[in-house]
């Protein structure tokens, strides 16, 4: 039985049955998933007792309009569950099929789908994205893939099927939700217009910085240190090399660095001293600026902002946010569509 289960893990490994939605390619959209359980018709399956004997494997858990679901499959499923995840998740089989009787359910109405919208797959198509998965277990060749199957006493032709199932389903996919869904112009201007903030928060900047401490804790010692470092700031503006002015009179830890704080990005630094920093222009001098430590100079030297070619990158990351809050949508209603137009029954 041990030996069988390791075949089954790696069919359902190679052949994506571990993950029923398997098989896409970049321009089908996200990977799809399953319907919340809370949102499942009243056939939602019961757990499936995973039992030891070979003798059990052909028995029928579900019938998903005529076509059915033995518990062999459900058990290979696990087992390449199991085998993708060995020893990071901590789920009873008890649990596991439950989950993946429901997977399996959806995969088998989907296949239909693909049936009825009479969607192919070539043997090359098979071919390439058997390459492809091969790559995860270091096999160089389908010959290399094949020797570890029989190995295991399996043949080929299983994990070709498993492939094939996959492609149809990217491909139904792809037909009935993926190229329904555009996104506008208009729509990526309000998004940034509406989150402009949160997508600031990736972008750079690079500051100098010079700190100059009161002598002790009395008013004449601030006020000593402001009067210091107002002299400092105008040299600064009389265009002193700040590095050299830095080195000289700044207590900070970068002043080894001739004030160099870097290439920061918005949010790494304290609300109040990098809202001092992002408030100024390129090579613009600070005022001096008061807080528990001393007084503060800042000098920006660059700032990346929501122009140019970032804010290129920035609708593109839009564009993107919004098709898979569209694509999710779509695929979740198309799902709940072809689940309540059939007849499924759990025989459990």
């Amino acid at each position: 039985m041990t030996r069988a289960l390791a075949g089954l893990a790696l069919v359902a490994t190679l052949g994506g049955c571990a993950l029923p939605f398997g098989g896409r390619t970049e321009s089908d959209g996200p990977a799809a998933r399953p319907l919340p359980i809370a949102e499942q018709r009243p056939q939602t399956p019961r757990p499936v007792a995973l039992e030891p004997s070979d003798d059990v494997v052909d028995r029928v858990v579900a019938v998903v309009n005529n076509d059915a679901i033995t518990l062999g499959e459900v058990q290979e499923a696990i087992a390449g569950f199991r085998q993708e995840n060995r020893g990071r998740l901590a789920v009873s089989d008890h649990e596991l099929s439950r989950q993946f009787l429901t997977r399996l359910i959806d995969t088998r109405l989907q296949l239909q789908e693909a049936d009825r919208e009479r969607i192919a797959v070539e043997d090359s198509e098979v071919d390439e994205e058997l390459i492809e998965r091969m790559k995860r277990f270091g096999a160089a060749s389908k010959a290399d893939v094949e020797a570890m199957l029989k190995e295991q006493g399996v043949s080929m032709d299983p994990v070709k099927k498993r492939v094939r199932e996959s492609i149809r389903i990217s491909k139904v996919i792809r037909r009935k939700v993926t190229l329904r869904i555009s996104v506008t112009e208009t729509e990526i201007d309000r998004y940034l217009a509406e989150n402009r903030q949160k997508l600031e928060t990736g972008l750079t900047y690079h500051a100098r910085h010079i700190l100059i401490p009161p002598a002790g804790d009395s008013d004449s010692a601030w006020e000593g240190a402001r009067i210091r470092t107002e002299l400092v700031r105008e040299q600064l503006v009389a265009e002193a090399d700040f590095a050299e002015l830095a080195r000289q009179h700044s207590k900070d830890a970068s002043a080894r660095a001739g004030g160099d704080l870097g290439t920061l990005k918005r949010g790494e630094l304290a609300p109040e001293i990098e809202s001092q920093i992002l408030s100024l222009g390129v090579g613009e001098i600070s005022r001096p600026y008061r807080s528990p430590l001393g007084y503060h100079l800042f000098r920006l030297e660059e700032k990346e902002t929501l122009e140019g070619e970032a804010v290129q990158r920035a609708r593109q990351q839009v564009r993107d946010i919004l098709f898979r809050q569209k694509y999710e949508a779509r695929l979740e209603a198309w799902l709940k569509e072809i689940k309540q137009r059939a007849v499924i029954e759990v025989r459990m």
